[in-house]
């Protein structure tokens, strides 16, 4: 998910071309320089620290144990994209998947591979980068990613090909994204929040760099649109997009997540897709 934190914003917002080897040098980085924090934080709400996992698809506490959007688990291959510490794959192996997990960043994956001591089986994880994923042709019967890698690659759509291209027929591809329309406004959760700052239609990546000038962060931006072409253009077929509500009584704040802003629009879209038999 996205590294926000409850502090108050940094302004205002670089954007940057930034291209495929340098996203994914940026990535790595940020997210092994960033783990400890990050689930120093982020952690318990995800699921890392319970035995077996959870598999939470956004800030707003959607679960799968819940929505079931991927369908049956049991007995399938599923692939995990951006898994992190890997509490979502866990999950789905503690529930009878046979999981595999892949992330960019090998902190991340350590995290992971230290969090499995608890549970009673484990999951694979592999590091490597989701525009060239390293499996054969029809490995998995599902493929999923919680706001994982999808946001951070310059070239999302050759993500949606590989994962056509791993998939079997029939199965899922199922995948959160902070929601496109985020993209206008300041990642503040508060009133300053509300108020759009960026064009929905500008693409140009938002980046922040260190005192050297070297880039150490990257979120790249696709419309809505953007996302069902990728989908549609890698052959898969669009089942629906979940735009989930903010839940009364929540009041959890999570970087730009909070009561107030999901009160007026979603912060999270959920794309399901499935390849044709």
């Amino acid at each position: 998910m996205q590294h926000d934190s409850p502090e108050p914003p940094r302004a205002p917002r670089i954007l940057t071309d930034v291209d495929s080897d340098a996203s994914m040098r940026a990535s790595r980085s940020w997210w092994d320089s960033d783990a400890v924090e990050y689930h120093r934080e982020h952690g318990e709400f995800l699921g890392n620290e319970q035995a077996g996992g959870d598999f939470v698809w956004c800030p707003e506490g959607i679960r799968e144990a819940d929505a079931h959007l991927l369908g049956p688990i049991e007995g399938r291959h599923i692939l995990e994209i951006g898994c992190g510490s890997a509490p979502c794959a866990r999950w789905l192996q503690r529930n009878g998947a046979h999981a595999v997990g892949v992330d960019l960043s090998g902190q991340m994956l350590a995290i992971g591979v230290a969090a499995m001591a608890r549970d009673d089986q484990r999951v694979p994880l592999v590091q490597a980068t989701a525009e060239r994923l390293p499996f054969a042709d029809e490995s998995f019967d599902t493929v999923c990613s919680s706001f994982g890698a999808i946001p951070f690659v310059a070239d999302s759509a050759e993500v949606m090909a590989e994962v056509a291209r791993v998939l079997r027929p029939g199965g899922r591809w199922v995948f959160s994204v902070n929601h496109p329309m985020r993209w206008m406004f300041p990642d503040d959760p508060g009133p300053d929040g509300l108020t759009v700052s960026i064009p929905y239609f500008n693409r140009t990546p938002y980046t922040e760099t260190d005192d050297a000038g070297t880039i150490t962060y990257v979120e790249h931006h696709r419309t809505v649109g953007d996302r069902v072409r990728e989908i549609r253009g890698a052959g898969l077929i669009l089942d629906d997009i979940v735009e989930p509500e903010w839940p009364e009584g929540f009041d959890r704040i999570w970087g730009q997540w909070s009561p107030l802003r999901g009160s007026y629009f979603p912060g999270t879209a959920i794309f399901c897709s499935h390849k044709p038999e």
